[in-house]
């Protein structure tokens, strides 16, 4: 799987981290994110992940800024992302499994690296079930199309 990956100055060193954690479990990751620590605007960097996902060059993102929230509103903004903050495994798992998120985020502030590990891992390993949620995530979409 392509996983694109996007930061902040807030999340460097985290973002390091988890992409290598990405690739131990053997996916690809593009980095669209800063590798400065020099204050930078995560709305770049979220909007530019999002693009990759919306646009099929990654499967799927994972994004992070100093709470995770800022850089998921940015990416929100992009058609057809759905992206979830996320502080700890059960909501990756089931922002996946019930709305289909195709991106998720969280805060180098707010998670430490051993609960960053399992956020991801629990996003990665859950599948959509469809159904009931299905009907809803078709709704979101539909959304978009009024706006």
């Amino acid at each position: 799987m392509k996983i694109a990956i996007a930061n902040d100055h807030a999340a460097v060193e985290l973002k390091n981290k988890i992409m290598e954690y990405v690739k131990e479990l053997g996916h690809e990751v593009i980095n669209y994110g800063t590798d400065s620590l020099e204050s930078c605007n995560y709305p770049e960097f979220g909007e530019k992940a999002a693009r990759a996902v919306a646009g099929k060059e990654a499967d799927c993102g994972i994004l992070i800024c100093g709470t995770g929230v800022g850089i998921s509103i940015a990416a929100n903004k992009v058609k057809g992302i759905r992206a979830a903050v996320c502080s700890e495994p059960v909501t990756a798992r089931l922002v996946k499994e019930h709305n289909n998120a195709n991106i998720i985020a969280f805060g180098a502030r707010i998670v430490g690296e051993e609960t960053a590990r399992e956020i991801v891992k629990a996003y990665l390993e859950a599948v959509f079930l469809g159904g009931r949620h299905k009907m809803r995530v078709d709704m979101i979409a539909q959304m978009e199309e009024r706006f």
